[in-house]
């Protein structure tokens, strides 16, 4: 047993080691060694990831699955590529950032290229956990209060001059779709209206049903309506950041929504939204028929 791990270790460190040598590997290169390491990755130890984010960090390309995998392990593996790899997008640093906290968060602080919007949402956290450590007793709301910058005018303006440029390439890698982008770009905004006419055409809600995302504090209808439609989510989570950027000053409050997020079957999204549409219509034809019959009893009334 020992053997065949060790002649995993032994795979994976020399597949790496070449493939960093290389000095502009090809897309089949690329390929190749995702390929052959990914499949070895729970088999080798920590020192052998922690060899290979630190090898890999340096790297212009690179297996951007082989990336993320790394990126997801804990901060004594994944710090060098936090701090270095030019791989990690915006969305992916902010998603690591959701996911594991501060600890990653820190690493990212420390990245030379950092975007500004990414930096403060760290300082806020940092800030936040300080207040929360020091007061124990429910003041971490007013902490965030005083925090600079931290207006949702002023955290949805920077999500939208973070994230617009980086519109060219989805963070899937797929072409945006067009609900998605309707979605984004009218959260955005800031103008709830404009979202509430775009989930509405998208989803195929009635527009007071639309109208009830945005009012309640209840958010299990905006993640069932982004569930429905198939949204990633880093997606997801733009959306929902761009709509109430308050809620997610915490790296707990980034992670509980996506674990929410990710539990929701889309199938049982779908559902909802279906019966949302069915009980919207069972509330027009039931004000229609009692419009009806008002106007019939107005007309007797007249005629008596």
């Amino acid at each position: 047993m020992k053997g065949e791990a060790g002649k995993s270790e032994r795979l994976f460190r020399a597949a790496v080691s070449a493939f960093c040598s290389l000095t502009r590997p090809t897309r089949r290169e690329i390929s190749q060694l995702e390929d052959l390491a990914l499949p070895l990755f729970d088999q080798v130890p920590v020192d052998a990831r922690r060899f290979a984010s630190a090898a890999l960090s340096e790297c212009e390309y690179a297996p951007r699955a082989l990336i993320l995998r790394l990126s997801n392990e804990t901060v004594d593996i994944a710090a060098p590529l936090l701090i270095r790899s030019k791989l990690l997008r915006d969305i992916d640093l902010i998603t690591l950032i959701g996911r594991h906290g501060l600890p990653h968060a820190r690493a990212i602080a420390r990245r030379p290229d950092i975007n500004p919007a990414i930096a403060h949402l760290i300082r806020a956290l940092s800030h936040s956990r300080s207040a929360a450590t020091s007061a124990k007793t429910g003041s971490s709301e007013a902490a965030d209060e005083r925090l600079p910058g931290v207006s949702a005018d002023n955290a949805r303006r920077r999500l939208r001059s973070m994230m617009l440029p980086s519109q060219e390439s989805s963070s899937d890698g797929a072409e945006e779709a067009p609900a998605y982008t309707k979605l984004r770009d009218t959260a955005l905004t800031g103008n709830a209206s404009l979202f509430q006419m775009a989930l509405a055409g998208v989803s195929g809600l009635d527009f007071r049903t639309a109208k009830s995302v945005t009012d309640t504090t209840d958010q299990s209808l905006l993640l069932a309506a982004l569930r429905s439609l198939e949204l990633s989510e880093e997606r997801a989570f733009l959306i929902a950041a761009a709509l109430f950027p308050g809620r997610y000053a915490h790296a707990e409050a980034i992670r509980l929504f996506l674990l929410r997020y990710r539990a929701l079957d889309p199938e049982a999204a779908r559902e909802r939204i279906r019966t949302c549409k069915a009980d919207a219509i069972a509330a027009a034809v039931q004000a229609n028929n009692s419009q009806q019959n008002r106007s019939q009893d107005s007309q007797k009334l007249k005629a008596s």
